[in-house]
């Protein structure tokens, strides 16, 4: 937008777009549309169905149409075919829980200014021993990397590759794809103990623990990461970090890859004027929010650091992401 079309009009929507956010999270966190089911139904069946006051739940019913998420007629509401798709949980393609974890996260993007003042995180990592908060974010992560993996495995060349370390993988969602499309290949994904049941029981779910292993490990604190691969897969794992932990994670990772070997990094990746595209540079300040030391890193940062570790042919990757995400690859020489 340039200076000419900002207006107070245009400053005025930005500033109470939150409120279309806390609409759209108090639908989701109430399971308003799970609820709502195949068929209409009056408030009065909803309220008593959610245990909600009627009259205040027609408020949110009627802002919820409004925005399109419902279809109200003759005084029955309805799902439309978009939030019977996404926001029920009878869907398969439900996203509430990365929907969840984005409501977790307001309180800290409400204390911004305080955390640019002082240069440290208002939310902690005490947050993810929450039982709902430990869903809603590693459930989001797996719905929106399934979203997106299709794309990347089609992307990405892995075939005659044997073994893919997938650093920080979590529920192991891009090991699923990469070997669902390779079917020479094998992964390990290598992450913290708390995140190994989540993890075998998706790979189980897709019938792949004969070729998906889990690997407890820490790849910040130690020293170094256990086994020989000749693929490394970093995927949203440097935004949490700041650029020495990052140059350290991209050597540990390179250090066990043989010669031949791929490395790529998945992120969401800023122009390298740090300006731009608008996700990653909001990104940056959620990282801001939450992190010690973490940001979103430009295509020449990212670069740099794998051309420090040794790699050759470094490349980006042309990729059109659905959420801003980016890929740069490099090659153990």
């Amino acid at each position: 937008m340039t200076v000419q079309e900002m207006n107070p009009g245009k400053l005025l929507e930005i500033s109470g777009s939150y409120w279309r956010t806390c609409t759209l999270h108090a639908g989701v966190k109430l399971d308003v549309f799970t609820a709502m089911g195949d068929e209409p139904k009056s408030a009065e069946a909803l309220s008593e169905k959610l245990s909600a006051d009627k009259r205040a739940l027609v408020m949110l019913l009627n802002a919820l149409t409004a925005m399109g998420l419902l279809e109200k007629k003759g005084g029955a509401y309805a799902n439309t075919p978009a939030s019977a798709a996404f926001l029920s949980k009878q869907s398969p393609r439900y996203i509430g829980f990365i929907i969840m974890h984005h409501y977790h996260l307001v309180e800290s993007w409400f204390q911004l200014d305080k955390a640019v003042l002082t240069g440290r995180a208002v939310r902690t990592r005490a947050s993810f021993s929450d039982a709902e908060w430990r869903e809603a974010f590693l459930m989001g992560m797996f719905n929106m990397a399934m979203s997106v993996a299709p794309g990347i495995v089609k992307t990405i060349e892995l075939s005659g590759r044997r073994h893919l370390l997938d650093l920080g993988g979590g529920p192991g969602t891009y090991s699923i794809h990469y070997c669902q499309a390779n079917p020479g290949l094998k992964a390990t994904v290598y992450d913290l103990a708390t995140t190994r049941p989540f993890a075998e029981k998706t790979i189980a779910k897709f019938s792949l623990a004969d070729r998906i292993q889990f690997m407890d490990g820490d790849y910040v604190a130690q020293e170094r990461i256990k086994g020989s691969y000749d693929a490394a897969w970093l995927s949203h794992i440097l935004h949490g970090e700041g650029p020495q932990t990052c140059r350290q994670i991209i050597q540990k990772a390179a250090v066990v890859l043989e010669p031949g070997g791929m490395l790529i990094v998945h992120d969401f990746i800023l122009n390298n004027e740090m300006n731009g595209p608008l996700f990653p540079a909001l990104f940056s300040l959620n990282m801001l929010l939450g992190t010690d030391d973490g940001q979103a890193y430009s295509e020449k940062e990212i670069m740099d650091m794998l051309a420090e570790a040794g790699l050759k042919e470094i490349k980006r990757i042309p990729f059109d992401s659905p959420n801003d995400s980016g890929l740069i690859s490099g090659i153990v020489p």
